[in-house]
């Protein structure tokens, strides 16, 4: 994990935060810029403290998780934003990615995952606990729950970027792969996201599983469905 990594924490349970805080300050590479009981105080924090990662509750009062979701991404793409919540129902996971969560965790997991995901999620990989993973391979394989959007004209570089994705691939593999720059994969991957209308790396994976760019026999370790729950983000 990279140094000096800033994390913020949302959540309104006091006791919740505190705990959290005492795990992630217990790795010497993460320092926590600030606590926010409710959505209004963390878009605050948020601009004053400029953390790389947030760690988020679903349910808070004044504004929340979702909502909170949906405005941090219609503001930045590369703000990395891991879901830590009791809600494992398909419903809530669905809005959270859709909303552009870069990860998805269950309260009940190990303590260690959590520092797994959030270096998975600096990494370009989101990551998700394994009842998750799970949930969100059923809601692949169901067209009635995350319908396909129409595929618009992609180039062959953007399929094989959206392919590199869908496999797991970090940026930095995806551009090994391809023998192009980084900054290209990100261009290529903006591109994506823009062309679809998805606004997380975990929608463009689903996007590529339910138009048949990747089936759930083929994913690795790191995509979901898998034991370790992480996915990837390019």
């Amino acid at each position: 994990m990279s140094e000096n990594v800033r994390v913020l924490l949302v959540d309104d349970h006091p006791l919740v935060r505190a705990g959290i805080r005492r795990v992630l300050e217990s790795h010497a590479g993460l320092t926590i810029v600030g606590e926010a009981p409710n959505g209004l105080e963390a878009l605050r924090l948020i601009e004053e403290t400029r953390p790389d990662v947030v760690v988020l509750d679903l349910a808070m009062p004044e504004l929340d998780g979702l909502e909170l979701l949906q405005r941090l991404r219609d503001r930045s793409d590369s703000l990395r934003i891991l879901v830590l919540t009791m809600h494992a129902q398909r419903e809530y996971i669905r809005r959270a990615i859709q909303a552009g969560a870069d990860g998805y965790l269950l309260k009940e997991s190990a303590v260690q995952e959590l520092l797994v995901a959030i270096e998975s999620v600096l990494g370009g990989k989101p990551y998700y606990s394994p009842a998750v993973a799970a949930e969100l391979a059923r809601a692949a394989a169901d067209p009635r729950e995350w319908e396909a959007p129409p595929r618009p004209g992609l180039t062959g570089r953007e399929r094989e970027v959206l392919s590199g994705i869908a496999r797991g691939l970090s940026t930095k593999e995806i551009a090994a792969e391809l023998d192009i720059s980084g900054r290209t994969v990100e261009t290529h991957r903006a591109n994506l996201m823009r062309k679809l209308e998805l606004k997380s790396i975990a929608l463009l994976t689903q996007y590529a599983m339910r138009v048949g760019m990747l089936d759930a026999g083929s994913r690795g370790a790191g995509e979901p469905g898998s034991q370790g729950g992480a996915n990837a983000k390019g």
